[in-house]
């Protein structure tokens, strides 16, 4: 096996997916051999050394491992020590996870955990169009027009919004919840968009990411992935 880059060899690891672990290096949080750790390095799993990420020592390449979990709201995605509210102090020790995209700290429902660092790069990177279901209920019953401005994309800030499949949960005239479909993983997005027609949010739940549903899950409760639901992810994977 050839020598990888560190960011990759970290995110094979479990430590992070790649474009965190080169946040890692870039702030000077990763050293190698004694040595502050730079893109350039390779590192061969043949070979022995000593790699640190905020002066710990890290664990060797682990088993990949795939599980889902029902976040409730006020858990922070960021993996924070110093935060109580932090995912960090609600996963196990082992294996190590990390979350594969975000959900906000408002917010509720599937979050997927992995140590697969090459397919949590293929699930977060903007460019693959991956869907993610959503179930949202807003503070005043929506509207055709509301249904279509949204469908079509929304422009708030610099930011202009991919088209989205959007549909409310009933026909009757007080329906203040909505499932929509985004392509997007937008920092706040559903609540920016909400909000730039006159909406607010007042719940979030992510039901579904790709073929992934979170149907019965109890929240604060994880689980590994079935067979059918981890081929899914990486044919998904395959194709980008």
């Amino acid at each position: 096996m050839k020598p990888m880059r560190l960011s990759h060899y970290l995110a094979v690891c479990g430590v992070a997916s790649r474009r965190q672990a080169a946040r890692l290096i870039d702030t000077g949080r990763v050293s190698i051999n004694d040595q502050l750790g730079v893109h350039t390095d390779r590192v061969d799993l043949f070979e022995m050394v000593t790699i640190l990420v905020d002066g710990k020592p890290i664990l060797p390449v682990q088993a990949k491992q795939y599980f889902i979990y029902h976040k409730p709201v006020g858990i922070d995605c960021r993996l924070l020590a110093g935060d109580p509210h932090s995912l960090l102090h609600v996963l196990p020790d082992f294996p190590r996870l990390y979350p594969a995209g975000r959900l906000d700290k408002d917010s509720r429902g599937l979050l997927l955990l992995t140590n697969d660092g090459q397919l949590t790069q293929a699930l977060m990177h903007p460019d693959f169009y991956h869907p993610k279901t959503y179930v949202v209920q807003v503070d005043k019953p929506v509207c055709a027009d509301f249904l279509l401005m949204m469908a079509q994309g929304v422009q708030y800030a610099d930011v202009q919004t991919r088209p989205c499949d959007i549909r409310p949960l009933s026909l009757s005239v007080n329906e203040d919840r909505f499932e929509i479909v985004l392509t997007q993983g937008l920092n706040r997005q559903i609540r920016r968009m909400c909000q730039a027609l006159g909406y607010k949010v007042i719940d979030l739940l992510r039901i579904k990411l790709l073929d992934v549903c979170l149907d019965e899950l109890a929240e604060k409760t994880l689980r590994p992935l079935t067979a059918a639901e981890l081929l899914s992810l990486k044919a998904s994977e395959r194709d980008n």
